[in-house]
């Protein structure tokens, strides 16, 4: 049991005997390795190796994908700038039409103005003239 406790982390060599193992390999470098560890170890690497590129392949993509995105955005806001100047142009035209017409907007305004005053006026000399007519009516009756 005391041998155990002694003997924990030390593996044997089979050119120099006991040693500390460093790493969870079992072979030295000088050795001939075994060709099933062999085979195995390069499937590992050649999985990691997939798997790293598929990784770099997805972000390298991802990139392409927000160029892509970006460049859309771009005509997109170039085209609502084109659009917004043109209705900039055309607000500005309108508005400068509607100053050239304020001066006739202003005399349509005076002309309406103007007829309901010869309305009512109208109004009254038709309320008037009943009333005159009644008078006479009523004068003739006599």
């Amino acid at each position: 049991m005391a041998d155990e406790v002694e003997t924990e982390g030390v593996t044997d060599s089979p050119k120099k005997g006991p040693t500390l193992s460093t790493s969870t390999s079992s072979f030295e470098a000088l050795d001939p390795h075994d060709p099933n560890l062999s085979r195995l170890a390069t499937t590992m690497f050649q999985k990691t190796a997939d798997y790293l590129f598929g990784e770099l392949t997805a972000t390298q993509e991802d990139y392409r994908l927000l160029e892509t995105m970006n460049q859309a955005t771009i005509a997109k806001y170039s085209d609502m700038k084109q659009i917004s100047g043109n209705v900039s142009r055309t607000i500005t035209e309108l508005n400068e039409k509607y100053v050239s017409l304020q001066p006739y907007l202003d005399q349509i305004d005076q002309i309406e103005s103007s007829v309901n005053k010869l309305e009512q006026a109208a109004y009254k000399l038709d309320a008037y003239s009943k009333r005159l007519e009644a008078k006479f009516k009523s004068l003739e009756k006599r």
